[in-house]
């Protein structure tokens, strides 16, 4: 039966990493530029998302997202600092077939101590690597800004076990989505703080201090934040 279960799941990973770019684009696409919006009133693409510490239970306590899309059609992003349960980046690169079923194998050291996230809530049977800019695949890859892109095939996943692919990435299984105007109803409602994403945060593989240190970059001790705060 675990054989069984476990053979299945790699199945649902491989076919989940196999997506194509309009795949990715059905969900992430803007459907204005982001200049094209007022502070505050949408359009997050490349922001962080910093839950408020009043939200004390559920998928998105002390949660911080990377905003992937966000347009008048709804909003997407993946979570940065919740970890995947029971499963590490080694033993899922095996049930990807990327790297073989053995003992032997020695991944870079760079990508000894990358651990499997968890995206959000929707759809977590499918990947998303988040990556720095300087990797890119043809009809793959969607460059969110400068610095951060998106990529969701099995490529990228060859070429981090090999050695050669984005000077920083984070794996994620799943992701948060947002219906039209819901997201902004959410932050007018002071359930999101949010700020522009700074990469060394992003990719920080310190999960645990992520939350803190998104609070710090908007000058904010979390001591004294109170759940009537509003958005920077």
């Amino acid at each position: 039966m675990f054989v069984t279960a476990r053979a299945r799941r790699a199945v649902h990973l491989r076919l989940s990493f196999a997506i194509h770019r309009g795949s990715i684009l059905a969900m992430t696409r803007p459907i204005a530029p982001r200049t094209s919006a007022a502070p505050g009133r949408g359009y997050l693409d490349g922001h962080l998302l910093i839950s408020m510490p009043a939200i004390l239970e559920g998928p998105f306590a002390r949660t911080v997202v990377y905003v992937c899309a966000h347009s008048a059609e709804g909003a997407m992003g993946i979570t940065i600092n919740k970890p995947a349960p029971q499963i590490s980046f080694r033993s899922l690169l095996i049930q990807l077939g990327v790297i073989p079923d053995t003992d032997a194998i020695e991944l870079p050291h760079s990508i000894e101590d990358m651990r499997v996230q968890r995206g959000g809530p929707v759809e977590t049977g499918r990947g998303f690597v988040l990556h720095s800019a300087d990797y890119f695949i043809d009809n793959a890859t969607l460059p969110i800004d400068e610095h951060v892109s998106l990529t969701a095939t099995l490529e990228i996943l060859k070429a981090i076990a090999n050695g050669n692919g984005p000077e920083s990435a984070l794996l994620a299984l799943g992701y948060a989505g947002w219906s039209p105007g819901q997201l902004d109803s959410e932050i007018q409602a002071n359930g999101w703080l949010h700020c522009p994403a700074v990469p060394d945060l992003v990719f920080d593989r310190n999960l645990d201090a992520k939350y803190d240190r998104a609070l710090q970059l908007l000058g904010v001790d979390l001591g004294m934040l109170s759940s009537e705060a509003g958005h920077a």
